[in-house]
């Protein structure tokens, strides 16, 4: 019998009409390609009401905004990055992996002090975190009075990441939770100045212990975390953490070795998406000391209003969104809805993104509709095992377009081939047997090459059919090995035009055309 059936039995004798189905030559790649959102819920808050309900270290799927200020708690960490994450991808499955605050951690403070009285009514337009708070100032208030009404402006936000208490002309801000991305809540006010009509009430004077809250302390133990994702695909995550423990332990996670996701074991993959607040001197200083595949971490200015956590989900809803519908396409110019940038003078000019880009810092760029957009998914891999200069895995693109095309063809051969027998090439044998041969398979994964460079993620279809290589082991007769030689398509990142032009042609070049 040279059908090769899989449930219908050769000894069967009973009549007469019997049927199995086989999808194996139907099916499209299909990947579950979640969001995932890494961050602290607050947990330790002495007023319990204030305190998320998830339980810590374990994924929770979350569809909306509400969910997570329930889980996580309003106001939290992870509960604004959920609401950063909506407001640029409103289509991707998400996912949580909340972590309780760190144990002995302190929350980071801030103060605001009503220097002078006003002289007339007005508005003070305060900004926490990036989001506006406006405060209503009678002529009258006394000092004690704004900051009463500032603390109250505050409190009565329940979404704002910090709770508020004036006492006598003292307004102190607290995180709501412990650790130190708190010390990454902004406040000052009037961002826009004069020109977008903010400015203080004639006479009212504010003062800042800084630009941002301090003394925020303790960072969260990922071991758990990590290790309750299990074999669950998460395609893209971000991380708004980016000290050397932190990062170890997610690229480890995320890494290329045995027991990491883009492991040869597990086959899962995904990309981490982060972002750092500094100078540009620090941030090139920070930069030269990673070395990761698939962690892009996006370098923002060190006055820029909105706090990292915000940023880093921002730029992976953004990304996910464009990487989804095509992951060879560059992701520059798509915009980061939500969040305020630093303002102009503050913002890093084309020779520093240029030079950030170089040490595998992303960057952002602000035009004149004041909404920052990705300029380069830059990664932060730059050297060779040899500490040479490499760029095979600098941009987002390379690995998002590999993972696309290592999974179509694993579609095609886990579906077409699960239960094959295989033999020599010239092997003769009867039609429909489940047998394949080396170069049956070859020409499965040309014709699945061809298919994804129609489909825009691969080019040079020659040159992959002379160096790709399939071949039966000469030590193992039940295995295939397989040299697959892809040639992933670019991106017009750069177009760079010489003007070479004249004062006036040569007036014998025209007769001549004539």
């Amino acid at each position: 019998m040279p059908i090769s059936f899989e449930t219908i039995p050769a000894n069967w004798k009973q009549p007469l009409y019997w049927v199995e189905v086989d999808g194996s030559k139907a099916g499209f790649p299909r990947s579950h390609m979640r969001g995932l959102l890494v961050g602290t819920m607050m947990t330790a808050q002495t007023n319990t009401a204030l305190n998320g309900v998830a339980r810590p270290d374990v994924p929770i799927p979350i569809g909306r905004q509400a969910e997570a200020d329930h889980q996580f708690g309003q106001g939290s960490e992870l509960a604004n990055q959920f609401k950063a994450f909506f407001a640029n991808n409103k289509a991707q499955e998400m996912w949580a992996l909340p972590v309780a605050e760190p144990t002995a951690g302190t929350a980071a403070t801030g103060t605001i002090t009503v220097a002078n009285a006003p002289t007339e009514a007005g508005t003070i337009q305060l900004y926490i975190a990036g989001t506006a708070v406006r405060v209503g100032v009678p002529a009258a208030a006394v000092v004690n009075d704004v900051a009463a009404a500032i603390a109250s402006s505050i409190n009565d936000n329940p979404n704002l990441p910090v709770t508020a208490v004036a006492a006598a002309a003292i307004v102190t801000l607290t995180a709501k939770w412990f650790g130190v991305t708190g010390n990454d809540i902004t406040m000052f006010d009037s961002y826009h100045g004069r020109v977008g009509g903010e400015e203080l009430p004639p006479g009212l004077t504010l003062t800042y212990s800084g630009f941002q809250l301090t003394g925020g302390a303790g960072t969260p133990d990922f071991t758990a975390a990590i290790a309750n994702l299990g074999e669950d695909e998460y395609e893209f995550v971000s991380l708004p953490y980016t000290d050397s423990t932190t990062l170890q332990a997610w690229e480890a996670e995320y890494g290329f070795s045995d027991s990491g996701r883009w492991g040869w074991m597990r086959q899962l993959y995904g990309h981490l998406f982060s972002a750092k607040r500094g100078s540009y001197s620090d941030l090139i200083t920070w930069g030269l000391t990673r070395n990761g595949k698939i962690l892009s971490c996006m370098g923002i200015e060190a006055t820029a209003p909105s706090p990292v956590y915000e940023w880093s989900a921002a730029y992976a809803g953004k990304a996910a969104r464009g990487l989804l519908n095509d992951p060879a396409r560059p992701l520059q110019t798509l915009h980061l809805e939500t969040i305020l940038p630093a303002k102009g003078h503050d913002r890093f000019n084309l020779l520093e993104l240029n030079a950030l880009a170089s040490t595998g810092i992303a960057t952002q760029r602000t035009l004149s509709d004041n909404v920052p957009m990705i300029s380069r998914e830059t990664t932060t891999y730059q050297l060779n095992l040899y500490g040479q200069g490499d760029d095979a895995f600098e941009l987002v693109t390379t690995l998002a377009t590999l993972a696309k095309l290592i999974r179509n063809q694993r579609q095609v051969i886990t579906s077409k081939y699960p239960r094959h027998k295989l033999a020599d090439d010239g092997t003769r044998f009867g039609p429909g047997q489940a047998i394949v041969t080396p170069k049956i398979i070859k020409a499965e994964l040309v014709a699945q090459y061809a298919i994804d460079a129609w489909n825009g993620l691969c080019e040079n279809m020659n040159a992959f059919k002379a160096n790709l290589i399939v071949e039966r082991d000469v030590n193992d007769p039940n295995r295939l090995n397989v040299l697959y030689p892809p040639d992933l398509i670019n991106q017009l990142r750069v177009f760079a035009v010489l003007a070479q032009f004249r004062l006036q042609y040569d007036r014998g070049i025209d007769t001549a055309i004539l």
